[in-house]
């Protein structure tokens, strides 16, 4: 498995590190996983012993987010109380914003493959686009209407927003960077999140996304169901996998700027767009459990075996959103980071699969194990969807069937994700005509038969 990383890849790969400078985060946060925050930016501007006074300390606005309904149990329950310059509700009316690449409705829109789903890396040049503009729908199922379902994005930009700021109010975002570094710009903070590091921005949060060190292309799963949230650990005990204390939320930051802004709203699917005339980022202090948050995915504490066999990718479960049925997710978030291969008499790459769920894998960096031929790259996606066959390509299978088993360390420079969903998901016809690699089936054949009847 591991010993596809020649030496001479391992050298380029870590010259290649050494060379690119990962931008510093001079941002300060609150850390933990779901916990109730206090933050100023400013001394003695929270009211103090309620929510709502009759008027706020220094001239504030207060403005209750709620992220569950109101009678969501308590131990489910996530809001958040924000004591800004001016009030959200002060905008023109929406109007419909042209974007020739969103979906409103994966179940009555989107276009069916059963097929194994291969994309090289999306282009970035000749781009002149931002965030906004460069969000491109690539699969999903259900609907924002009722709240069930998931979307994929890819994001490509080379420029800032300028003067104006996103909002979704059909659910959360999971961002996961693969080139170039977020500023991210909320109401409640600001963010810097490196290629390496994952953020998520949940449902109604206002937020701008600017450039660090050059254009910028990631992913996006969107959930419309609940929120994400750390799996249950069962036997493996309190600890391991992602910890809550390494979860980072940013701490309050405002700006006082009276010029014109725009606000872009994505509403069942579609953009709308209203103008204002100050900066939506005007928050001077806040308190709640329903906030932006950002994870390091070095700081993942993986288990894996010890003995002999391939565990199943559950075991590297970040976050997850459920459905109704405990176990099943609406969404994974899963990755494949550097960890050490030890199993016995084991073919130790991820096994020949079919499977109820739908895979959307990318690659962040490196190679990934299971794929050698050089056709999944950082920067491409692959999508298995339910019940296609998948597995190790050809050349990975005869390796490692062949390979002497020793402990082998998989690379700091690989590192690969999965969306995992119980949904079938539905494509855009932009992801069905776009870098596609319409020989990726050809990954498996070579895997000829070796049975032996006597």
């Amino acid at each position: 498995l591991f010993l596809v990383w020649s030496k001479s890849t391992r050298m380029t790969e870590k010259k290649a590190q050494e060379e690119k400078q990962v931008p510093v985060d001079k941002y300060k946060y609150h850390e933990g996983f779901g916990n109730h925050f206090v933050s100023e930016a400013l001394p003695n501007t929270l009211p103090v012993g309620q929510n709502n006074p009759q008027k706020c300390p220094r001239g504030l606005y207060a403005e209750q987010l709620s992220g569950t309904a109101f009678t969501e149990p308590r131990t489910s329950n996530q809001r958040s109380w924000i004591y800004r310059i001016r009030p959200s509700v002060c905008h023109t009316p929406f109007e419909k914003y042209d974007h020739k690449y969103m979906f409103s409705n994966w179940d009555n829109e989107g276009e069916v493959d059963p097929n194994q789903k291969r994309w090289m890396p999306f282009e970035l040049q000749d781009l002149n686009e931002d965030f906004v503009d460069g969000l491109r729908a690539m699969a999903g199922a259900g609907t924002p209407t009722l709240k069930t379902g998931i979307a994929i994005y890819i994001y490509c930009a080379t420029k800032s927003m300028t003067d104006r700021a996103f909002t979704n109010s059909d659910g959360d975002f999971l961002f996961v960077p693969q080139q170039g570094a977020l500023h991210i710009r909320t109401e409640f903070g600001n963010m810097q999140v490196n290629p390496g590091e994952i953020a998520v921005i949940q449902r109604g949060m206002r937020f701008a996304i600017e450039l660090v060190d050059g254009p910028i292309r990631g992913y996006i799963l969107e959930i419309y169901d609940g929120h994400f949230k750390l799996p249950d650990l069962g036997p493996i005990g309190a600890n391991c996998l992602a910890n809550p204390r390494d979860f980072l939320t940013p701490t309050a930051a405002f700006e006082d700027k009276n010029v014109p802004h725009q606000i872009v709203n994505k509403f069942l699917g579609s953009l709308f767009v209203a103008k204002q005339d100050f900066s939506p980022f005007n928050v001077v202090a806040w308190h709640g459990n329903y906030a932006p948050y950002k994870y390091d995915l070095s700081k993942f504490c993986v288990i894996n075996t010890v003995s002999f066999d391939h565990p199943d990718p559950s075991i590297f479960t970040v976050l997850t959103c459920q459905t109704t049925r405990p176990g099943v997710a609406a969404a994974d978030f899963v990755i494949f980071p550097p960890r050490w291969a030890v199993a016995e008499h084991t073919f130790r790459p991820p096994y020949f699969h079919r499977n109820c769920m739908s895979e959307f894998m990318g690659l962040i960096r490196g190679v990934y194990e299971a794929k050698v031929d050089g056709g999944f790259q950082p920067g491409g996606a692959s999508l298995h969807s339910c019940m296609t066959p998948h597995g190790p390509d050809s050349v990975a299978f005869e390796r490692e069937s062949n390979v002497e088993l020793k402990p082998v360390k998989i690379p700091d420079v690989a590192l690969a994700f999965m969306f995992e969903s119980a949904y079938l998901l539905k494509m855009s016809p932009w992801a069905m005509n776009t870098n596609v690699d319409k020989k990726y089936h050809k990954s498996w054949e070579g895997l000829v038969s070796h049975f032996e009847s006597k």
